[in-house]
């Protein structure tokens, strides 16, 4: 009988599994059913894919994006799996084509859509390979969708729990590449999966460096930051479809490729934008959270955000498309008090019920409080997922340390002044108050009479918007939406304000020109030649150069013929025989077969 790491080595090309993959293969492929929470980039698709091959029948993948099943049927079909999708991209013809293969037992994996499973047709499909016994198991990739709670809800994942009611016998296994404690029960409970196994990986990305700085002046900031990731591909995530259609102007203006991504482009535009990106060199993504998910480029060197995310969970699920090939990567946000203004006027507009409301409020409180944080960011962040660790040394507060001072007086002045104006004024008016300046709004209220006017000019602007921004975060504050961000006291303010409870606050260090860029290139060089000496470097650009044109030729993404570590593995061992080339991680024995001599000629002595 084959075993799994047989498979892994034979199909995929690596000697052992990563973490908990082979304790996870081995559950499923004896009929168990499981939650895999595992980071991405930590290799989730084996966790279902290899056991597809192992038991009797066909893999049944759910997948919630049309992006995604393409983009793993054609890697799955790279090293020799017999796999298909079915979506509603497909004419008639091809999907008729489609089932009768997985009717015939042509198939070692399907992927589909949840709108197109539920159908009566697929599932009856489905009824005669369960009466024969041929269907392998069911995988919910990014379940997470089911929650109502989640950054991600697809209606349609609810109705998953039918699965298990149909078809008891088959195993199913669910994934998600994060979950809080809330989604992951609400995954549990809607699923069925009470009886499932969980795996939980570390959920660290010790390869991405986080970065918050405060929105001051957001485009250059922008630029100085893309300045360290010149013809590097990344994903710029903005708030609104303008604010993305006018970035990915501004930044084509200062040279740099960006294409534009939401959901207010047509279909053609998306699918045209999402395919330059995926198989094209250092694009970069300006995009809503529209863009993303299940997206398997795997040299994706940094996400930034321009605008505030909804949560920690989007946060931690959106920067985790860099760096997939564990090299290094950046995860850089800007954001301001307008962010939280936005963010809660959404929340309390939207439709949702009060229960909803409130813990969307929550976690929005949890995502200032982190950006806000004196400790490491890292640290912080796996604390939220409920895993301890120790400080990184690879975040903004790890590498610059903000200094922390007593801000109970500054904090005592920013809510008096907010109380003597009526709590009807946001941030930057109040500001002024405190800084004694006589601005036209200023006198037309005649708060440049009050007690507390000219009581603040020891901060300037800017500390004075991190004092209040620190605040909200604490929750001794709070915006109000309905009222145009008017600052209001919380119940919390009342110790601090009447002396009983002291405020620390973080002062970040002024950052020195350039010192950015330099922490950024730290131990990492851009470009071919990273670890590897003038003659590997100048082969291995031969070799991105052929897999390029293998890319094209087939009309897949360049990382599917083989990612950028096996070209390097390539340039350094130089391999001279199909042995040496099945040696190489990520080789397996369909890409030995298929590239072996075209590879193989280019370490011959006499290549040219």
């Amino acid at each position: 009988m084959t075993t799994a790491l047989e498979t892994l080595r034979r199909v995929f090309g690596y000697d052992a599994f990563r973490g908990p993959q082979g304790e996870i293969v081995d559950y499923v492929v004896h009929g168990g059913d499981a939650l895999v929470l595992m980071p991405t980039g930590g290799g989730k698709s084996l966790c279902y894919q290899i056991p597809s091959l192992l038991r009797s029948g066909v893999g049944v993948v759910v997948s919630p994006l049309i992006a995604l099943m393409q983009n793993q049927v054609d890697a799955l079909l790279q090293v020799g799996v017999r796999a298909a999708y079915l979506n509603s991209t497909q004419d008639f013809e091809t999907a008729m084509i489609t089932e009768r293969a997985l009717r015939s037992g042509e198939l070692d994996m399907i992927y589909v859509a949840p709108e197109r499973l539920f159908t009566d047709r697929f599932l009856r499909l489905l009824d005669e390979l369960d009466a024969d016994n041929r269907i392998a198991l069911f995988a919910i990739d990014e379940a997470h969708c089911v929650s109502q709670w989640g950054h991600d809800f697809r209606p349609e994942y609810i109705q998953l729990s039918l699965l298990h009611e149909r078809f008891p016998r088959v195993p199913r296994i669910a994934l998600t590449a994060t979950a809080d404690e809330l989604t992951r029960q609400e995954i549990i409970t809607r699923l069925g999966l009470g009886e499932a196994r969980i795996f939980i990986s570390s959920f660290d990305r010790p390869n991405i460096r986080y970065i918050v700085v405060d929105r001051e002046n957001p485009r250059k900031q922008l630029l100085d930051f893309l300045a360290a990731h010149r013809g590097e591909a990344g994903i710029v995530y903005c708030l609104s479809r303008k604010k993305v259609d006018e970035t990915a102007a501004w930044l084509n203006t200062q040279g740099i490729t960006a294409l534009p991504y939401h959901a207010g482009l047509d279909a053609v535009t998306r699918a045209k934008h999402q395919q330059r990106f995926l198989r094209e060199d250092g694009i970069v993504m300006t995009a809503t959270i529209a863009f993303g998910m299940g997206i398997d480029k795997p040299d994706v060197r940094f996400v930034a955000h321009l605008d505030l995310p909804k949560s920690l969970e989007a946060y931690y699920q959106e920067t985790g498309r860099a760096g997939r090939d564990s090299e290094p990567a950046e995860a850089w946000m800007t954001y301001g008090l307008n962010d939280v203004v936005i963010h809660r006027q959404r929340i309390d507009e939207s439709v949702a019920g009060e229960d909803q409301k409130r813990v969307e409020r929550g976690k929005l409180d949890a995502l200032l409080a982190w950006c806000e944080i004196a400790e490491c960011r890292r640290v912080s962040l796996l604390r939220y997922f409920g895993e301890e660790s120790t400080p990184c040394g690879n975040c903004d507060t790890c590498i610059d340390p903000p200094e922390i001072w007593d801000g109970t007086e500054a904090a005592r002045k920013a809510m008096s002044a907010a109380l003597r104006t009526g709590q009807r004024f946001g941030a930057a008016h109040l500001t002024d108050v405190l800084r004694g300046k006589s601005t036209e709004k200023v006198a037309q209220f005649g708060h440049d009479q009050l007690p507390t006017f000219g009581v603040g000019v020891e901060l300037d602007d800017v500390a004075w918007r991190s004092v209040f921004r620190q605040m909200l975060a604490a929750g001794l504050l709070h915006a109000d939406a309905a009222a145009f961000g008017a600052l209001k006291l919380t119940d919390a303010a009342r110790p601090v304000l009447k002396g009983e409870a002291t405020l620390p606050l973080r002062r970040q260090k002024p950052r020195v020109k350039g010192s950015h860029k330099k922490s950024v290139l730290a131990g990492r060089r851009l470009g071919a030649d990273i670890g590897l000496d003038p003659a590997a470097a100048t082969l291995f650009e031969r070799l991105r150069s052929w897999r390029a044109e293998q890319a094209r030729t087939q009309g897949v993404p360049a990382y599917v013929i083989l990612h950028d570590k096996a070209l390097r593995e390539l340039a350094v061992r130089t391999p001279q025989c199909m042995d040496d080339l099945l040696a190489v991680p990520g080789i397996g024995q369909a890409k030995a077969t298929r590239y072996g001599e075209s590879l193989l000629q280019m370490f011959a002595p006499d290549h040219p």
